[in-house]
């Protein structure tokens, strides 16, 4: 028995840091790891969950579990998986074993897409702002600085795994391409051009969760992810400004 409840215990910890380190919002995770543990016939299960650690236990056992979350990115169609897999296994469709087969082949999978691609739509994502607020005019030379601030983002991530270095880093990169392209004729509103080119790296999913776990009533996850929020976008500022100061 001790060790089928150490089983649903891992199961479900496996599933809500899948979730979390793919930008799970932290109730959805906590109702996931609820709903698998009742499905296994353990309904009285308790989930605490932060951006940063993960907290469970069940009711009337010695089996309460900690596990720290160091890696947080964006891959959406990990919680989509999980969220797949918890449905099955309420519905009965899949035991202990198959379940936690399942999740640790999801852990393994690289689900996200290359960076060659990632990179593409990161300069789509900036012409199409810098356009849209500025005229086709900036079309071009904010593809061009949007994907190389983006690429210069997740090489120097890869290198530096301090994330708001690496956004400032990229800002920077940005806002001096920008410059050059001003310099050399090729522009003339720096502004709307710069706007544009550090859109990829505004943390639109980070400032959304803070929102979503604030009205679910997760005040310290809430918060602790607005101020992760915050300071992105203060990354990002501080970079842009420091290229206007030498401008």
């Amino acid at each position: 028995m001790t060790e089928r409840v150490d089983d649903i215990v891992e199961v479900c910890l496996l599933a809500g840091k899948l979730m979390l380190e793919s930008g799970g919002e932290t109730y959805r995770v906590e109702d996931t790891m609820t709903r698998i543990a009742a499905s296994f016939g353990m309904p009285r299960s308790h989930g605490y969950v932060t951006p940063t650690a993960i907290i469970f236990s069940i009711e009337g056992t010695d089996s309460t579990r900690l596990i720290r979350i160091s890696e947080r990115s964006t891959d959406l169609a990990k919680v989509a998986v999980v969220n797949d897999i918890s449905r099955r296994i309420s519905r009965g469709e899949l035991t202990l074993e198959k379940a936690r087969k399942e999740l640790e082949d999801i852990g393994r999978a690289p689900m996200g897409y290359p960076l060659w691609q990632q990179t593409a739509a990161a300069a789509l994502a900036s012409a199409c702002f810098a356009s849209l607020i500025g005229g086709m005019v900036h079309f071009f030379p904010s593809l061009f600085s949007g994907g190389v601030a983006f690429w210069c983002f997740e090489m120097v991530h890869r290198f530096v795994k301090i994330r708001f270095f690496a956004e400032f880093f990229a800002a920077f990169v940005a806002g001096g391409i920008v410059l050059l392209m001003e310099r050399a004729g090729f522009v003339r509103d720096v502004g709307n051009m710069m706007i544009g080119s550090v859109m990829p790296l505004v943390p639109g999913l980070a400032i959304t969760n803070a929102v979503r776990d604030l009205m679910a009533g997760h005040l310290i996850a809430g918060l602790s992810r607005g101020a992760e929020a915050f300071l992105t976008a203060f990354a990002i500022g501080t970079g842009i400004a420091f290229v206007l100061s030498i401008r």
